[in-house]
């Protein structure tokens, strides 16, 4: 399956640079995957395609303000740097480095981040954020982001994190205004690089009124670098309707990373990596959602954070592997034993907390998930989905694309058996509708990404 198949061409004015007042106000698109129909509403009018008994999931995380103004220091172990430095190690005439806190490493107080510009970085520099909250910059990785280690653990950098850091703007939202190349629209790095001739204090975070929307009103566990945004159209008028009318909820958490926002830039969807993400589903929650599947009612994901949770831990430690039908090949992922193990991308995950397909139960889980769901996935517990408009070429559009055309009996790990026509068929037509979809929204002059309007897929 190739990337640019996942493409389409949207206006710069559609790009939503402000949320719905009042949230619920937002535009929804609902789409029926079974008759293909599609029908435009507004989000409060959600309470009409919800029933008694459903279960909306919704992800709890909290963004907190993960981008950094750090100044650049040096000590006597430092080297590589031209520029002459004061007696105070601080470099003459440096301008501040952004870095972006992207999540915490298993080595305590080490965390990855980006940097921009981060040539201005070297190992054993000290960046200055504030004078109780400094790092030290340890390692630069192949794929260009740092590791830099605090003094303080993982709690107190993110509560000074938010004390001195902003809420980090999502790129599309600063250049809504530029020309978007299709080429580089789902590019962040592409799309910042258009920032680097502004005034950095006017890029460099969201104004406070809007990083107050730039949150989901029931957020509450911190850890997010950037919100799942299909949360922002509740309100609690909204949700006290839905409850009155027999709605029932449960909730998960999953830290949204970077891995959620990296474009897809191989040419081939399956030659994509994926990057782990932390995620929580707690013995309650699971035994609300098992119970719905139960009685055979719907469970409703909120966003598509709550669907890699949901099929994540299904998928991840699945006593029998399941694949993902590509156009070339049959991709596998194998289970691990049922113990403390490496997990397929090589960091340690919990065994055990899976839907087992002998019990058909959904058990608990804490951890790391890594999954690339696109189409041909066959979803387990998700039955409906709401979601905004993503970006072109995006993993998060192939998610919803693979939503669309959830058809495909089991595979079996190793077979040789041919992607039966059926299968490949229905995966295509799913993307075609979805893009279809997304033309019909572009035609309506829907607002689409973080802040725009959301499509309700059942």
């Amino acid at each position: 399956m190739l990337t640019k198949e996942f493409d389409y061409n949207l206006p710069k004015e559609l790009i939503a640079q402000t949320p719905a007042e009042p949230r619920d106000s937002s535009r929804l698109m609902v789409v029926n995957r079974g008759n293909k129909s599609v029908e435009h509403r507004q989000f409060f009018n959600i309470v009409d395609y919800l029933k008694k008994g459903d279960l909306v999931v919704w992800n709890n995380t909290k963004v907190f303000k993960a981008r950094l103004k750090g100044i650049p220091v040096l000590d006597e172990q430092s080297d590589g740097i031209n520029k002459k430095i004061e007696t105070t190690g601080r470099i003459l005439n440096a301008s501040p480095v952004e870095v972006f806190l992207v999540k915490p490493m298993e080595n305590k107080r080490v965390w990855k981040v980006l940097a921009k510009p981060g040539r201005k970085l070297r190992l054993g520099m000290k960046l200055m954020f504030a004078e109780d909250f400094s790092a030290e910059v340890m390692l630069k990785e192949e794929d260009g982001t740092f590791l830099i280690q605090f003094e303080e653990d993982d709690l107190a950098v993110r509560a000074k994190a938010n004390k001195y850091g902003e809420v980090p703007t999502p790129p599309y939202i600063k250049l809504a205004s530029s020309v978007i190349p299709s080429e580089a629209r789902a590019d962040e790095e592409s799309l910042s690089n258009k920032q680097k001739d502004r005034d950095p204090s006017n890029t460099f975070g969201m104004t406070n009124e809007l990083s107050e929307r730039y949150q989901t009103i029931y957020a509450k566990e911190e850890g997010s670098v950037a919100a799942p945004t299909a949360g922002f159209h509740f309100t609690p008028e909204l949700i006290e309707k839905l409850k009155e009318k027999g709605v029932e909820f449960a909730e998960v958490t999953l830290h949204v990373g970077l891995g959620t926002f990296l474009p897809v830039k191989t040419e081939r969807v399956e030659d994509h990596r994926m990057l782990s993400e932390w995620v929580e589903l707690t013995a309650k929650n699971a035994d609300l959602i098992n119970q719905a599947k139960a009685d055979g009612r719907r469970v409703v994901a909120v966003g598509t954070t709550t669907v890699r949770v949901l099929e994540g831990v299904v998928c991840h430690f699945d006593r029998l592997p399941f694949v993902i039908p590509t156009t070339h090949s049959l991709r596998s992922v194998q289970a691990p034993e049922e113990s403390l193990s490496q997990s397929t991308n090589g960091q340690r995950s919990l065994v055990g907390a899976s839907l087992a397909r002998d019990d058909n139960r959904l058990r608990p889980y804490t951890g790391d998930i890594n999954i690339f769901i696109t189409p041909g996935f066959k979803f387990q517990i998700v039955d409906a989905l709401i979601t905004n408009f993503h970006l072109p070429k995006s993993t998060l559009l192939m998610l919803v694309c693979a939503f669309a055309s959830d058809s495909h009996p089991e595979f079996i790990s190793g077979s040789k058996r041919k992607i039966p026509k059926q299968v490949w068929n229905d995966s295509i037509d799913g993307r075609k509708f979805v893009l279809e979809c997304y033309q019909k929204a572009v035609e309506e002059k829907y607002r689409f990404y973080s802040f725009g309007d959301a499509m309700f897929i059942k």
